[in-house]
């Protein structure tokens, strides 16, 4: 077994990495910096100056705000300088009222915010905030991670300051345990079960989500069009066809507004719902144990995490590659897999999903998830069948880590000429 010490480190990782949110992660990690910037002026700020790095400016563009019916960064960050709250964290615009959704429309009116590229940056997660109110003027900055303030000054008077420790924040990563393939494995599979018990919450926060798409039309209704009689007569009314239906659906809700939270997994809302609903529905219609449950969505949520390690918590690889890596371990280990299996399951996504582009969140993201989810039943299936790719097939190595590590370093390294390239095209529609 991990020794305690290895076994606290990792907790605080995953308590760190998987948290809730409502709403797309990065408009809401701008309306955080607003709210942050508010608060230091201590009123609604007559006037807001955003300049965010190419990632954030992508990944907000195109989708629904919680409640609103409006997409996009200006009624955001409109809400979060009426009523954000940073103590709420990625939940911060969660006492959202018609009240304050019809101020912020006014205020949006008003052309009270400019918003913009921030130049000469290399970090991809990067908001910074400039926000007056008569006399006073406050600047906050996040980089690095979604709720990582590294700067926050009140008339050019610093209350914080970790620019020194560089805007991705290396000091603070420094502290993460650093995982591997065997390592994530181990802990899933060992831990005391009390000491894990509590990622169950993932379950009980995406699994509501994928109910509360049922009650509206949200995005393109993708889960609920899988839950129809033509899709069933196509897919099937089958474990298969529910856990992409479930998945699909959470995903559609958070897309498409939903005022309702899910569990996130390393900064993103979609990659949480990956990670978590096609291992729940799996577990619970294959009538697997509390236990299995339980060890399966920390192998699936731990996988996740240490592949975005390496990749970066923004990257042009699309995040539903991931999280769906980490549920397809999930299956696989519920299917009875060993480490092996598990690996296996891993290199045959690999070979599968490389590639996928991340074009910002929007309501088409539950398609990408779906692609990704399938995949992941397909690849566990195929490992507990004695199946996988090679190293004689493209990017796949004998050795499980360094196969992730080809992965992530073509999503973080050699696709940034193709996250500039989306950009581009984004914004010149």
């Amino acid at each position: 077994m991990i020794d305690k010490t290895t076994r606290q480190r990792i907790i605080a990782l995953i308590n760190k990495e998987v948290v809730p949110a409502m709403g797309c992660t990065e408009p809401m990690a701008v309306a955080l910096a607003v709210a942050k910037s508010k608060e230091m002026v201590g009123t609604v700020p007559e006037r807001i100056e955003a300049r965010l790095s190419a990632n954030i400016l992508k990944n907000a563009m195109g989708v629904g705000i919680p409640g609103t019916g409006m997409i996009g960064l200006p009624i955001a960050i409109a809400l979060g300088a009426i009523i954000g709250n940073s103590a709420y964290g990625l939940e911060v615009l969660k006492d959202i009222t018609p009240t304050a959704i019809d101020e912020a429309r006014r205020y949006v009116a008003a052309n009270r915010i400019d918003i913009g590229l921030k130049e000469d940056i290399s970090e991809k997660l990067y908001i910074e905030i400039i926000a007056t109110a008569g006399a006073q003027t406050a600047k906050t900055i996040i980089a690095g991670g979604h709720t990582n303030f590294i700067c926050a000054e009140l008339n050019g008077n610093s209350l914080l300051n970790n620019m020194s420790a560089g805007s991705n924040n290396q000091n603070a990563e420094q502290q993460d345990i650093m995982l591997d393939m065997k390592l994530a494995y181990d802990f899933a599979t060992t831990a005391p079960l009390q000491e894990i018990a509590f990622i169950k919450q993932t379950m009980e926060y995406n699994m509501k989500a994928a109910q509360e798409a049922i009650k509206g039309n949200y995005g393109h209704n993708l889960g609920k069009t899988i839950d129809r009689p033509l899709a069933k007569g196509i897919f099937g009314n089958s474990i298969f066809s529910h856990i992409i239906a479930k998945t699909a659906s959470a995903c559609d809700a958070r897309m498409g507004g939903a005022v309702i939270p899910v569990m996130s997994n390393s900064g993103s809302g979609n990659q949480g719902i990956c990670a978590t609903n096609p291992v729940a529905v799996y577990a619970i219609e294959n009538e697997n144990t509390e236990e299995e449950l339980i060890r399966a969505l920390t192998l699936s949520h731990l996988t996740a995490i240490y592949i975005k390690q390496s990749l970066g918590k923004l990257s042009a690889l699309c995040g539903c590659v991931v999280a769906s890596i980490g549920s397809s371990c999930g299956i696989t280990y519920l299917m009875g897999g060993d480490y092996v299996h598990v690996c296996n399951a891993v290199k045959n996504m690999i070979a599968n999903l490389t590639g996928m582009i991340c074009d910002g969140a929007k309501p088409s993201c539950s398609l990408k998830i779906t692609s990704g989810v399938s995949t992941a039943v397909l690849s566990a299936l195929l490992s507990m069948e004695g199946k996988c790719v090679t190293s004689a097939e493209g990017i796949i190595d004998d050795d499980v880590d360094k196969s992730i590590h080809n992965l992530t370093s073509i999503g973080a390294d050699a696709m940034r000429n193709t996250d500039d390239m989306v950009l581009n095209i984004m914004t010149n529609k």
